[in-house]
């Protein structure tokens, strides 16, 4: 052991580790309810901690955290388990170790009292010191080959669990303490202060964990970086949870945390990992980040992670422009028009049909099936997408969202779509709806649009989620949303920029009405490369302006908001709400690759106005084929 720990210390000299990821996510995601004491799983199902750690160790981590975080006597008490401590941690470092199959360390995980110290709470330093020397010794005497102190919030008591683990074992000790949306302790100290001291106590490498997402982390540790000759590490949340239908969901995609490892190393970080949300899937994107940027050298003392696919097992994907028709038109530069089409509520689909043929007679390019709309009970977005193009003729985009499929269905679901016919689609995160019918149902998110886009990416070359080959391969047109008027604009850019490395072809915005924020948008995201379709929705009142700009935050500017107000309601507001479109979407010709028209109220007619805009071409498309361009089939009328 005492040989594996010292290697351990030259390598990280020399190369980057990767650590596991959170155990408490994976835990409850197995039905262990947050009010229980994870950490007692280690008795009572050890199995299932076991099953956490391999699914760890096969996704790449070279560093296997033991359950142990809240394992000191203080926390154990709360859950009547004082007595407990020496065994439960002893069974943490056991069941890691039989996990580890030999190819990964086993970190003894130590994470703070739960208390606070004098003057601010009842805990002593003495008190504090003598806790931690009672664990960290169970953990040593079981044969960790390291500690790994985390999520420590006062200087203080990290101050004490370094001094106790020094007076009973010289293992390697990490020490990681948590910051704020600002890069500080929650008690404000900054990264310039606490820095030098966590060097000073003593540890052989400190960073960061838990806290927020990757973002904040590494801006801290750029600002720890020239303060500390001790090598850095980075384990971030995946991102801030949001509570959806009574259930924490951490949006941030493994694809996006790893988009941040490169960033991470160049600042000196030579251990990484997740945190709080983050799974093995994260893991696998962190460990095949690593390798893409340091080289392969050979291990001391444990085996390496399995190696990539073989080069043959990898089709390439077929081009762009002959996936579909819509997708030659994309590659070839032409401005495409396309309408969105809503799924029904019940079983008939015959008025969306017949939408969709009365768009295809205005020569759209397209139509795009909206997907999970309101989370009513709606027909499926997939099924009306298939029969839109078997029985009208017009090409369909497809709208897919994560939300409501686990990654299983999501995989079926995409290849279903494949042997359907259907070739183009446009993948969102999508949300819980303020209106659903049905408040006791469940959101399942599994991935993001990220993670969602590297499925359908993985697809197109013939892979499975799990890296493997499937024998075939689809050939999708994959597009992505994105919102000009995000409030988090940094964010939003820096998703987009993801999507895109991980195989977004094209981007479909939320409907723009202020166009001078779109002009700074595209002006951000030229160097991307990747051809931009604007939304495009003709606002039918002034209370549809108003919901769309407070509910939905859709920026629109207060011109436009006091042109409807003066229009008022009825027809004349409709009017000039098809006028505002009609001058929107002159304005883009020329900026963007095309548009997506929105039919509010399922008034088609709406959308095919809209067109006079485009000139002449559309103009004589819909004259030879005698459509008039205010009327059209539609689900409602008023």
């Amino acid at each position: 052991m005492l040989k594996r720990s010292a290697r351990f210390l030259e390598e990280l000299q020399e190369r980057v580790f990767v650590c596991d990821g959170a155990m408490g996510t994976m835990l409850y995601a197995k039905g262990i309810p947050l009010n229980r004491c994870f950490e007692e799983m280690n008795l009572l199902l050890p199995a299932l901690v076991k099953e956490v750690h391999e699914a760890y160790r096969k996704a790449g981590a070279e560093i296997l955290e033991t359950n142990t975080f809240g394992a000191n006597p203080v926390r154990l008490a709360t859950f009547g388990l004082r007595e407990k401590c020496r065994e439960i941690n002893q069974a943490g470092v056991r069941l890691a170790r039989q996990s580890s199959g030999g190819e990964t360390l086993v970190a003894g995980a130590v994470g703070p009292l739960g208390v606070r110290l004098e003057p601010l709470g009842p805990c002593s330093p003495e008190q504090a010191r003598s806790a931690f020397t009672e664990q960290i010794q169970a953990l040593a005497e079981a044969g960790a080959d390291l500690l790994m102190l985390e999520t420590f919030y006062d200087l203080d008591e990290i101050r004490e669990a370094i001094a106790a683990a020094r007076s009973v074992c010289d293992l390697p000790l990490i020490a990681q303490i948590t910051i704020g949306d600002d890069g500080n302790m929650p008690s404000g100290t900054p990264p310039e202060d606490f820095t030098p001291k966590l060097v000073a106590f003593g540890a052989d490498a400190i960073g960061c964990n838990c806290s927020v997402g990757p973002k904040v982390i590494l801006e801290t540790i750029q600002r720890m970086a020239p303060l500390s000759p001790p090598p850095l590490t980075a384990q971030p949340n995946a991102g801030l949870p949001v509570n959806v239908a009574g259930r924490n969901i951490y949006l941030c995609s493994p694809e996006y945390i790893a988009g941040y490892v490169s960033h991470f190393l160049r600042n000196g970080v030579k251990l990484v990992g997740g945190c709080c949300g983050t799974t093995p899937e994260h893991i696998r994107a962190i460990q095949e980040a690593v390798q893409a940027v340091q080289s392969p050298r050979p291990r001391i003392g444990w085996s390496a992670v399995p190696a990539a696919l073989e080069p043959e097992k990898l089709l390439d994907p077929i081009p762009l422009p002959e996936r579909s028709r819509l997708a030659h038109k994309i590659a070839s530069g032409q401005f495409v028009v396309m309408a969105e089409v809503i799924p029904s509520h019940g079983a008939d689909p015959t008025k969306e049909i017949e939408g969709a043929r009365y768009l295809a007679g205005a020569g759209l390019d397209a139509v795009l099936v909206r997907d999970g709309w309101q989370a009513g009970a709606r027909m499926s977005a997939q099924v009306l997408a298939h029969l839109i193009q078997d029985r009208v003729g017009i090409e369909t985009v497809l709208q897919y969202s994560c939300r409501d499929r686990n990654v299983v269905s999501i995989q079926s679901d995409i290849l279903g779509a494949y042997g359907l016919g259907l070739r183009n689609l446009v993948l969102v995160t999508g949300g819980p709806s303020k209106k659903d019918n049905y408040p006791d149902a469940t959101a399942v998110f599994d991935v993001d649009a990220i993670g969602l886009t590297k499925i359908v990416a993985n697809l197109n070359r013939g892979l499975d989620l799990g890296g493997n080959f499937l024998g075939s391969r689809t050939s999708f047109c994959i597009a992505v949303s994105a919102n000009p008027g995000a409030v988090n604009l940094e964010r939003e850019i820096e998703r987009l920029e993801t999507k895109v490395q991980v195989g977004a072809e094209c981007v479909v915005t939320q409907p723009v009405f202020d166009l001078e924020q779109l002009e700074r948008f595209l002006e951000r995201t030229r160097p991307l490369g990747i051809p931009l379709v604007a939304g495009v929705y003709p606002l039918t009142s002034l209370h549809n302006a108003e919901f769309l700009a407070n509910e939905l935050q859709i920026p629109i500017p207060a011109p436009l908001l006091e042109r409807m107000k003066i229009a008022d309601c009825g027809q004349a507001a409709r009017t000039e709400g098809i006028r505002i479109a009609q001058e929107i979407l002159a304005w883009l010709q020329g900026r963007v690759q095309g548009v997506l028209l929105s039919a509010p109220l399922g008034r088609y007619g709406s959308a095919v106005e809209i067109l006079a805009a485009l000139g002449s071409r559309d103009q004589n498309t819909m004259a030879t084929q005698g459509i008039p361009v205010s009327d059209g089939p539609s689900r409602q009328t008023g």
